[in-house]
């Protein structure tokens, strides 16, 4: 087995949840190439050096210009805030490394415009980590659609709610600014769930969206006596359609009480419906016309059986998988792009289609009404 040298860029949460998708890997799946931790990358040394040796980074460096530049170094992971993701995606395809990148992949169309322009000229196998695609019911709903199990689809009803900004107190960071996050819930949660409604349904044809905000400032975290303005949206509902005519709703929020991280759809077509809830991951609810009239309604479907996408690699039938096992087979998939050449979605072409619905919601939620895509 190859080895394939990955440098992460970033080391908090998602810097954490990349990590342990490129250790386990070979562990349970058999890739082309060994991933090496070559070098971690991020500002506070301190911390940099506790995070590398916890999960095994071989080195560490505060100058991600320095990582790029590296001969030993073929794939930058991007596990940084959003606005610090296309300078660096730019500079590793000109370098001629291959892009790993956390979701939202930006902040506004010309960014990721740019982005793939470099990836595309540099030749470069590029990923956007829209990690829900990659669990085993999400995959399995995406197969039942193509094969026509519940026809034409009329209505995608989707949601992600959490709660972590019900309190009050908590203080300002980086996703509260529009400069460092471009929006609130609307980008960093919508993404998700148009990721999601793209790839499930298709491309949307025009939408409205609006937002709220509850809490109009909060506590500054260097002076909590102090507070700061809260430049984005605290929740979002957009509406719209799909060119292919079925009816959108999307819910976004992080004052959800009680909520922390669900992440739901609902899918109902002329044939049946599916429904599938990321607090209750590993099961899809599907619904068929079909079934005589005596047997009808929702029934679960565990999705654990070998015959299951991603299934097969991990534990025997009934025993269920977690959140960091979406990374994992991120990494899995990633790894065969790369010796194969032929790519890998969700991509930066897939980013550009998400952040142009992302600007319309926003510009229709600031005033323009309806947006045609």
């Amino acid at each position: 087995m190859e080895d394939l040298r990955i440098a992460i860029l970033g080391h908090r949460f998602m810097g954490r949840a990349h990590s342990n998708g490129w250790s386990q890997v070979t562990k349970f799946f058999d890739p082309p190439y060994r991933p090496v931790l070559q070098v971690a990358c991020g500002r506070d040394a301190e911390d940099l050096q506790l995070f590398a040796d916890r999960w095994g980074w071989a080195e560490i460096e505060t100058d991600w210009r320095k990582v790029i530049e590296r001969d030993d170094i073929d794939v930058i992971d991007i596990s940084l805030p959003t606005h610090l993701h296309a300078e660096p995606a730019i500079a590793a395809a000109e370098a001629g490394k291959h892009i790993f990148c956390e979701k939202p992949g930006c902040r506004n169309s010309e960014e990721a415009a740019a982005m793939l322009e470099a990836a595309e000229k540099a030749g470069v196998v590029h990923y956007l980590n829209h990690n829900y695609r990659r669990c085993p019911a999400v995959a399995l709903a995406k197969k039942m659609i193509d094969e026509g199990e519940i026809g034409e689809i009329y209505h995608w009803r989707g949601a992600y709610q959490q709660s972590w900004l019900a309190n009050p107190d908590l203080p300002i960071d980086w996703k509260l600014k529009k400069d460092t996050a471009a929006a609130g819930p609307l980008w960093d949660l919508g993404s998700h769930a148009v990721d999601l409604a793209h790839y499930l349904v298709g491309d949307f044809a025009h939408l409205t969206c609006d937002g709220k905000q509850f809490i109009k400032e909060r506590p500054l975290a260097s002076d909590p006596s102090q507070t700061g303005q809260v430049e984005v949206e605290c929740a979002a509902n957009l509406i719209g359609e799909f060119k292919n005519g079925a009816l959108a709703t999307i819910e976004m929020t992080r004052y959800a009480t009680g909520r922390r991280n669900r992440h739901t759809f609902e899918i109902y077509g002329s044939k049946g419906a599916i429904t599938w809830d990321m607090e209750d991951m590993n099961r899809i609810k599907f619904y068929s016309e079909s079934d005589p009239d005596h047997l009808k309604g929702f029934r679960d479907i565990l999705v654990t059986e070998r015959c299951h996408e991603y299934a097969n690699a991990w534990w025997p039938p009934g025993h269920i998988i977690g959140y960091e096992h979406g990374f994992v087979h991120a990494a899995a998939d990633f790894l065969e792009a790369v010796k194969s050449g032929n790519g890998i979605t969700p991509d930066l072409n897939d980013n550009v289609r998400i952040i142009r619905v992302l600007e319309a919601a926003l510009r229709s939620m600031e005033g323009e009404g309806k947006v045609v895509l």
